[in-house]
C-alpha cells in the first residue's frame, strides 16, 4: 500500500512539474496567432514526412532489440516485438522510466523469455543510447561552440548546477561513507537471502547485458544504432521545413535543437512535456528564431511525435493479444 501511495505521488509530482513548466513556456502566448499559425502558415507535409521517418526509426530500434535478444537464446516475432517497444513509449508518456519496464513484461509474456535477461538487453540499449547522445552533444559543442557559449550565459543557473552537483562535499563525503559501510559489513551482507536474490538478479541482468558481444550480425546491430539516431534527428529536422521562419536554418541548427531538446525528453516528466518544449525553444533561439516562433515549432513538434506515440501504443495494446491468441492456437493445430 505504501509502495502504492509512493507511485502515486510521484507519478502526480512529475506530471505536476511538467504542466508547470508547460504552463510557465504558454501562459504569455498569444492563442489567437497560434491558431493562425497552425490554420495557415505550417506546411503539414513535412509533418507527415516527420512521422513516417519516426515509425522508421522505431521498426529499427525493434530489429536491433531482436538482434540483442538472440544470444540469450530466444529469436521473438517481429510484431510482438514491436508493438512492446510501442506500449514502452506509451507508458513513458504516462509513467516515467516505465517504458523500459513494460516493454520487457509485454515480450516476456507473448514470447516466454526471462524478464530480467530481456532488462538486461534493455539496459545495454539504453547505455549505448547514451553514450550516442553524448558523443552528439559532443560534436554539437565542437562544431557549434560559440551557440553553446551563448546559452549558458543567457542561463547562468544551469551552469551554477552542474558545478555545485560535480563540486560538492556532501556529495564527495556520501560515496565515502557509502564505501566504508560496505567494505565494513561486506560479509554480512553476503550471507544474506536478499544478497543471494540479487545476485541471481544480476546474473540474468548480466547475461542480457553481454549479449551484445555474443551478436552474430554485429554489422547490422551498430547499423541500427546508428540510424535509430540518424532517424529521430531526421524526425526533428524535417520539421523545420513546415515553417518559414525555420525552413532556411542549416542542418548544424537542426542538430543543435534536436541534442537540446533530447535532454529535455530525459527530463523525469511525462514524455518530456515542458522540458522538450523548453530545450527545444532555446536550441532555436540561438540561431535567431524568435521565442514566440520557437513556442509554436515546440508545440507543434512535440505533439505530433506524441500523438503518433499514443495511437500505434494503444492500436498495439488491442491487438497484441488477439493477435496471440490466434496464433496459439494456430500452434495447437
Amino acid at each position: 500500500m505504501k509502495k502504492t501511495v509512493v507511485k502515486i505521488l510521484k507519478f502526480l509530482i512529475f506530471f505536476a512539474l511538467g504542466i508547470f513548466i508547460f504552463w510557465l513556456i504558454y501562459k504569455d502566448q498569444d492563442i489567437a496567432r497560434i491558431k493562425s499559425v497552425l490554420k495557415n502558415e505550417v506546411n503539414y507535409f513535412w509533418i507527415v514526412v516527420s512521422l513516417f521517418i519516426g515509425l522508421i526509426s522505431h521498426i529499427s530500434r525493434t530489429l536491433r532489440w531482436g538482434l540483442m535478444i538472440e544470444p540469450i537464446g530466444h529469436k521473438p516475432r517481429f510484431g510482438n516485438t514491436f508493438m512492446a517497444v510501442m506500449i514502452g513509449y506509451l507508458m513513458n508518456i504516462a509513467f516515467p522510466r516505465m517504458g523500459e519496464i513494460s516493454r520487457c513484461g509485454v515480450l516476456a509474456r507473448y514470447e516466454k523469455i526471462s524478464f530480467t535477461k530481456l532488462f538486461g538487453t534493455v539496459i545495454a540499449e539504453r547505455l549505448i543510447d547514451v553514450i550516442s547522445l553524448l558523443l552528439l552533444l559532443l560534436l554539437v559543442i565542437f562544431s557549434q561552440f560559440g551557440q553553446m557559449l551563448s546559452f549558458l550565459q543567457r542561463n547562468p543557473e544551469i551552469k551554477e548546477k552542474l558545478t555545485s552537483v560535480f563540486a560538492s562535499p556532501y556529495l564527495i563525503v556520501a560515496v565515502v561513507v557509502l564505501a566504508i559501510l560496505v567494505f565494513m559489513f561486506r560479509n554480512t551482507f553476503k550471507q544474506s537471502t536478499m544478497f543471494k536474490k540479487i545476485g541471481v538478479i544480476l546474473h540474468n541482468f548480466k547475461v542480457g547485458f553481454i549479449s551484445i558481444r555474443s551478436i552474430k550480425q554485429k554489422s547490422w546491430f551498430w547499423f541500427h544504432s546508428v540510424f535509430i539516431w540518424f532517424c529521430y534527428y531526421l524526425m526533428l529536422y524535417a520539421i523545420f521545413f513546415a515553417f518559414e521562419f525555420t525552413s532556411g536554418l542549416n542542418p548544424f541548427a537542426g542538430l543543435t535543437t534536436f541534442v537540446f531538446a533530447s535532454f529535455g525528453m530525459a527530463a523525469p516528466v511525462q514524455g518530456g512535456i515542458g522540458a522538450w518544449h523548453f530545450m527545444a525553444i532555446e536550441g532555436l533561439r540561438l540561431y535567431g528564431v524568435a521565442y514566440e516562433n520557437g513556442v509554436i515549432f515546440a508545440f507543434v513538434a512535440h505533439t505530433s511525435m506524441t500523438v503518433m506515440i499514443i495511437a500505434i501504443g494503444l492500436i498495439s495494446m488491442l491487438i497484441l493479444p488477439f493477435m496471440n491468441r490466434r496464433n496459439d492456437v494456430a500452434e495447437t493445430k
